[in-house]
């Protein structure tokens, strides 16, 4: 598994704190963020983001935040890994330059 470390929360003082990986073999930017509290979960399982798609948090899945101040970490990650060539668009997406079936 190769881990690359890209940032951690440049106001980091001690004990654990937000940071971004880039995992090459699985082609995945990890984030270790601030779990959300409840008041949050709440609201994001309470509305439908996508129309007729499923409401909730899978138990597979976790809400976390990042400070707005990563930003430039985790926009430096997604460039590595594009650099890298671990970017694939997903055929159809916006991300590949073509319209997709809802366009």
């Amino acid at each position: 598994m190769g881990l690359n470390f890209a940032g951690i929360d440049p106001d980091t003082k001690s004990g654990g704190s937000p940071t971004v990986w880039i995992e090459d073999e699985a082609h995945e930017i990890v984030i270790q963020g601030w779990k959300a509290n409840a008041v949050l979960e709440a609201r994001i399982c309470g509305t439908e983001w996508v129309p007729g798609h499923e409401r909730g948090i899978p138990d597979h899945e976790a809400v976390i935040r990042i400070p707005m101040r990563m930003i430039p970490i985790l926009r430096e990650a997604c460039d590595d890994a594009e650099r890298a060539g671990l970017f694939r668009p997903v055929k159809g997406s916006a991300a590949d330059g073509r319209p997709s079936g809802d366009a």
